[in-house]
């Protein structure tokens, strides 16, 4: 797939050097890009047509579902409007995409699992936060645990997090935590995207064809 392919996106089009500009600033190859615009047409396109992804059309993407609220899903999104507008644009869907690849830096997808679970923004992460984002996690998941399991992992994680005790965990700490449990970033891992240009991902809008 050719430059010479590129389609418009939003209100002008993807040319040669934007999409190398996008490559460059990410994990992804030119190519890569260009199939990242055939996925985000189908998302954005999906209910709103207006080439702009909505919250509703994440949450179809995510789970079939544009009217399932989650918080999993509603902190993905606004973490990935990076201007606060409401709705994602290609070049915001291209570079926040990018920390799911697997080649991506381990800093970033750290720093993306903190914001992602410091729901109010304060800069730390707070007990109820985290409790929060677990029961997220495990309603995305379908999974149904007990009250006092749910508690366990929250009591377990968030011991192992806070090492000086001050009842929340700084970013240092949720470095050190990440560190020394690497399984907490599995899910900042996005293995298809190594593969976009082969096919995409199960859980993405389907084609018109499977419809």
């Amino acid at each position: 797939m050719g430059c010479a392919s590129s389609r418009q996106f939003g209100a002008r089009a993807a040319g040669c050097k934007e999409l190398a500009a996008l490559a460059s600033g990410t994990s992804f190859t030119v190519n890569e890009v260009e199939a990242l615009y055939e996925l985000y047409k189908k998302m954005s396109f999906s209910i709103i047509k207006d080439g702009l992804i909505h919250k509703e059309e994440f949450q179809l993407a995510l789970f079939r579902n544009s009217k399932k609220a989650n918080l999993f899903a509603d902190r993905v999104f606004d973490l990935f409007d990076l201007k606060r507008n409401g709705v994602i644009d290609f070049e915001e869907f291209v570079r926040s995409l990018s920390i799911f690849h697997p080649k991506a830096p381990t800093s970033e997808k750290t720093a993306f699992a903190f914001k992602l679970y410091d729901l109010r923004g304060t800069g730390y992460i707070e007990k109820e936060e985290l409790r929060e984002m677990v029961l997220a996690l495990l309603d995305e998941s379908d999974l149904c645990l007990s009250d006092s399991t749910v508690e366990a992992i929250v009591d377990n994680t968030f011991s192992q997090g806070d090492s000086n005790g001050d009842g929340k965990i700084d970013p240092e700490e949720w470095e050190e935590f990440v560190k020394k449990n690497p399984s907490a970033l599995r899910s900042m891992s996005l293995p298809y995207l190594q593969d976009i240009t082969m096919a995409f991902p199960s859980f993405i809008v389907r084609s018109e064809a499977n419809d």
